[in-house]
C-alpha cells in the first residue's frame, strides 16, 4: 500500500513539474504588452499583386496574437516596424506522372527585409531579411492556386518576422 502511495505521489509530482520552467509572454523578462509596436505598410518591390496587403494583415494579426507587444494602429509607438517585400519566387518541385513538362506542385517563396526602429532614440534595433515559403498543388489553374495561397505564404513570413522580433536579443 505504501509503494502505491509513493508511486502515485511521484507520478503527480512528475506531471506538475513538466511545465515548471515555462513562462507565458516575452522571453527577455519584460511584462507582456508593456511596449507598443506599430507596423507601417510594407512596400511591394515585386510584380506579384496584393502580396503586400497579405503580409501587412498577417503581421499585424500575428503580433496581436503573440502578445509580447501591444499593437498600435494610430498614434505613437515604442517600436516601429517597416519593411519591403524584395522577392517572390515560384519553383516547380514535382511534375504530372508521365508528363515531365506539366508541373503539379510548386514551392512559393517570398523574401522581405524589415527594420525595427526604437522611436525614443531613432536607432534601428533590428534589421533582418526573412524568407517565407509554402508548397501548393496547382490542379487545373495555377493562377487561382497562387491567389488562394497568398495569405498562407504571408502568414509564414509574418510568423518568422514575429519570432525575430519577440525572441531576438536586441
Amino acid at each position: 500500500m505504501t509503494t502505491i502511495r509513493l508511486s502515485l505521489l511521484l507520478l503527480v509530482a512528475a506531471l506538475f513539474s513538466g511545465c515548471a520552467g515555462y513562462r507565458l509572454g516575452p522571453v527577455d523578462g519584460s511584462v507582456a504588452g508593456s511596449k507598443t509596436v506599430k507596423v507601417t505598410y510594407f512596400q511591394n518591390k515585386t510584380l506579384e499583386p496584393r502580396i503586400a496587403e497579405y503580409v501587412n494583415h498577417a503581421l499585424r494579426k500575428d503580433l496581436q496574437q503573440e502578445g509580447t507587444y501591444a499593437l498600435v494602429t494610430r498614434g505613437d509607438a515604442d517600436i516601429i516596424i517597416k519593411g519591403e517585400i524584395t522577392n517572390y519566387l515560384r519553383s516547380a518541385i514535382s511534375f504530372q506522372p508521365g508528363d515531365i513538362q506539366t508541373a503539379r506542385d510548386y514551392q512559393l517563396a517570398m523574401v522581405a527585409k524589415f527594420e525595427a526602429v526604437d522611436t525614443a532614440s531613432g536607432k534601428v534595433v533590428l534589421s533582418k531579411e526573412v524568407n517565407g515559403r509554402i508548397t501548393i498543388r496547382t490542379g487545373a489553374d495555377l493562377a487561382s492556386a497562387e491567389r488562394q495561397a497568398g495569405p498562407l505564404l504571408a502568414r509564414d513570413l509574418a510568423d518568422k518576422i514575429t519570432t525575430a522580433l519577440t525572441e531576438g536579443a536586441w
